[in-house]
């Protein structure tokens, strides 16, 4: 920790200038300099102030199973790490080189949805209208930052273990966006919260996040559900003390993940890799190896839903190895009366929206 506090205080001038360049570059955009684009239709953006970990595909999830039944939903995402370029649809049969991962999980999950990646989410936007006229209210994954689109909604996630005010510019720190940035989100979760938060700690945060009365801020945690087989979603299993698992992951912050499976199962032992890792074929024998030798005969290897997108690109090695690689899938649940809050407010403000 302290060799952590000294490489922090080292990489403070680096902060500094990186967060001028922010500052400045949310400036031109509010002085005119630069061009902010809005649609039509009601554009909903998740996003949140750091690099990672706060939970945004999860709670897209919630807004698609809340909407899809009432109105013609879509999502647009960059793409990270694909390996193509340029505006592409998503569909179920793709893969994650050339979608990004979290596109895929939507498509695969949702097969009506319209699901697309762009690099510029100006002309993501204008390309599925374009192709898909039908489409009322585009979902932005991850562009809080991206200030070229003006969203009608812009929903700011924050980790409840690693809240944004806690944090430092990158590069001594997680955040890429300035604190103050919170003000332009129209509704703050704070995300992966424990299963109850006091009406004191309610107030403490609203304090902390420095929002007005009037800003609403939720707070939701993770509900995991029965894993399933990577090569067959009809098989699952139910976890518990018999079981011993294998967690490969490659996703930012897993120490929520890690209580919930520490209470659920048996020995646990993890294999992490850094967000959005493809896996090697050397790294996929090294995860047999390390398999082979871990626990009982009951076990399993468990992964997320993510994380399997890109697990699946090595779908002949898995089958050969006979490697039982189950998918953990994982819902957003609110706190309290926050989901009551949350959709009657997300509804009423497409209700009002006026294009």
């Amino acid at each position: 920790m302290f060799r952590y506090r000294i490489v922090q205080i080292l990489l403070l001038p680096v902060s500094l200038i990186y967060g001028l360049s922010v500052w400045l570059r949310s400036r031109w955009y509010a002085w005119g300099l630069l061009k902010r684009v809005e649609f039509a239709i009601p554009v909903i953006c998740v996003g949140n102030l750091s690099i990672g970990g706060t939970g945004k595909s999860p709670h897209i999830e919630y807004l698609i199973r809340l909407l899809s039944p009432h109105i013609q939903v879509a999502t647009l995402s960059r793409g990270y790490g694909r390996s193509s370029k340029g505006f592409k649809w998503v569909y179920a049969s793709g893969n994650s080189l050339q979608t990004g991962d979290e596109p895929l999980q939507f498509a695969r999950k949702f097969p009506e949805l319209p699901v697309a990646v762009a690099e510029s989410r100006v002309v993501g936007i204008i390309s599925m209208l374009k192709d898909r006229p039908d489409i009322q209210t585009v979902l932005l994954d991850d562009a809080f930052q991206h200030l070229a689109v003006k969203p009608y909604l812009n929903i700011l996630l924050t980790e409840y273990s690693r809240p944004y005010f806690k944090d430092f510019l990158l590069p001594s720190g997680r955040l890429r966006d300035l604190p103050t940035a919170r003000k332009r989100a129209d509704l703050t979760i704070v995300s992966k919260s424990p299963a109850t938060v006091s009406h004191q700690d309610r107030a403490a945060w609203r304090q902390r996040l420095r929002q007005g009365s009037e800003h609403p801020i939720l707070f939701t945690r993770y509900r995991y559900e029965r894993p399933y087989f990577l090569l067959d979603h009809e098989i699952s299993v139910i976890l518990d003390e018999r079981i011993d698992v294998l967690l490969v992951s490659a996703i930012a912050h897993t120490d929520y993940l890690m209580s919930y499976l520490e209470a659920h199962t048996g020995d646990l032992s993890t294999m992490n890799f850094e967000d959005h890792h493809y896996f090697s074929n050397y790294e996929m024998g090294q995860i047999q190896r390390v398999f082979e030798n871990f626990g009982s005969d009951n076990k399993i290897i468990l992964t997320t839903e993510k994380d399997a997108t890109r697990l699946a690109l090595h779908r002949d090695f898995i089958i050969e190895a006979k490697l039982p690689i189950f998918i953990l899938p994982v819902e957003v649940e609110f706190l309290d009366d926050d989901a009551e809050i949350f959709d009657s407010y997300i509804k009423s403000m497409l209700l009002k929206f006026e294009s």
